[in-house]
């Protein structure tokens, strides 16, 4: 597959026939929703075997080789030059797909309401087939062990029919803000948390669930070592039913960082106790806070390479958003933006008539575009490079695989991505 940007005067039907392909395939692949309206800068995974390559200033088979991961003989016989002859600059290459890597991708997935909503579990069974494991979105821990279900509806049947591990999440929400106190209840009351192993051990046998999944966020730093504790037992328990144990974690860049999202969360010990964490490498761009990108690439390395030193890399799963956000300018503390998936970003693009913008350093594209009451806004979005790159640090530093927040926001690009990339896990 090709990722092509769109550029000044280009047409949907001019990029088809400089890839040897149709327009037609171009189109069900992205699911334009205006394929006659291309916005310069917006991407298009081009579906194709390989990739296409214009030679550009400096170029040498061996440098090309070296950034495609593909050897510069093979790319020399398939385009039938000679290796020592001169690279015309514009000369087109086709280069074959480089070998895929193995990798697990979980997505969670937030119900609303009494029911699943229909669109919501359409969501599900169109990424099921790229996933590893789908993650009901929560069971909310109560004070005295019990639990309160989300709606799952089909969701466990989805998850048998195509191979993904069914996972029950457990939080310590209440009236949907973490708890702090609730946690220390859980974590300290043995009588409260002998109750709720047990209530979690006859759920998630009553459902099917495989992988039993903590999200505890704003625990009190004192309560480290007992959420540690607290996990070798929950462990203990599990294993003996044949269950994975997991956990998420906050994104922090030392042992040491301060804050109550991240002095609880152990990376050493979640290292040794769990089966795989998900690390939360999302969220430097938030609703309520000023406008930046939500994943940019430097903070989401640092974390992950302050990680790999406190745990094996096969057991981290990179947190990735489906989402971005639409701000007002300039922005004012107590406003919220709006999220947006990227379909809808590319939507407001086409709809205000500007380009779409990369920050390289940031490796996220932007809109910005003025709307009708005059107000200027800004888009920090996802779009085909900028997962590509987290696909590719997620190969540099060998990590487990990815985990996205949430299904149930449209992008396309990155499901055809995975399949280009890496060979999905089932279990």
């Amino acid at each position: 597959m090709q990722i092509h940007v769109v550029q000044q005067n280009q047409s949907l039907y001019g990029i088809a026939q400089a890839y040897n392909t149709t327009a037609e395939d171009i189109i069900e692949a992205n699911e334009l929703p205006n394929p006659d309206r291309l916005v310069v800068g917006q991407t298009l995974v081009i579906p194709i075997v390989g990739r296409f390559y214009w030679v550009q200033a400096g170029d040498t088979l061996y440098s090309i080789g070296r950034k495609f991961n593909v050897p510069y003989q093979q790319i020399a016989a398939i385009n039938r030059i000679n290796v020592n002859q001169p690279l015309q600059i514009g000369m087109r290459l086709y280069l074959p797909d480089p070998p895929k890597t193995n990798a697990e991708f979980n997505a969670y997935i937030e119900p609303r309401g009494e029911s699943v909503s229909p669109a919501l579990e359409a969501s599900a069974r169109e990424a099921a087939p790229y996933l590893t494991y789908l993650a009901p979105f929560s069971f909310e821990a109560l004070r005295d062990g019990g639990l309160k279900e989300p709606p799952l509806d089909n969701f466990i049947q989805i998850s048998n029919q195509n191979e993904v591990v069914a996972v029950m999440v457990i939080t310590n929400k209440e009236q949907d803000q973490f708890s702090d106190e609730l946690g220390r209840i859980l974590l300290n009351d043995m009588n409260v948390q002998n109750r709720f192993l047990n209530n979690i051990v006859q759920t998630a046998r009553r459902y099917g669930f495989r992988d039993i999944h903590f999200d505890f966020e704003f625990l009190r730093p004192a309560d480290r070592e007992a959420y540690n504790n607290f996990l070798r037992k929950a462990r203990d328990r599990f294993k003996q039913e044949g269950w994975f144990i997991s956990t998420a974690l906050a994104p922090k860049t030392s042992a040491t960082q301060v804050g109550l999202w991240y002095e609880a969360h152990d990376y050493k010990a979640h290292g040794e106790i769990v089966d795989f964490v998900v690390i939360m490498t999302y969220e430097w761009g938030y609703s309520g806070g000023p406008a930046m990108p939500v994943s940019p690439i430097g903070p989401v390395r640092e974390v992950l390479e302050y990680a790999i030193t406190e745990m094996p890399s096969q057991k981290i799963l990179m947190g990735q958003n489906l989402y971005g956000y639409d701000w007002t300018l300039p922005y004012q503390e107590g406003t919220i933006a709006e999220a947006v998936s990227p379909q809808e970003a590319i939507e407001r693009a086409v709809q205000h008539n500007v380009a779409i913008q990369y920050d390289y350093e940031d490796q996220a594209p932007f809109i910005e575009y003025r709307d009708a009451e005059g107000k200027n806004h800004i888009i920090w979005f996802e779009d085909a490079r900028s997962i590509q790159a987290k696909f590719n640090l997620i190969k540099e530093l060998n990590l487990r695989g990815m985990s996205y927040w949430k299904l149930g926001l449209e992008f396309p690009q990155n499901w055809l991505l995975i399949v280009q990339n890496f060979n999905v896990t089932k279990k």
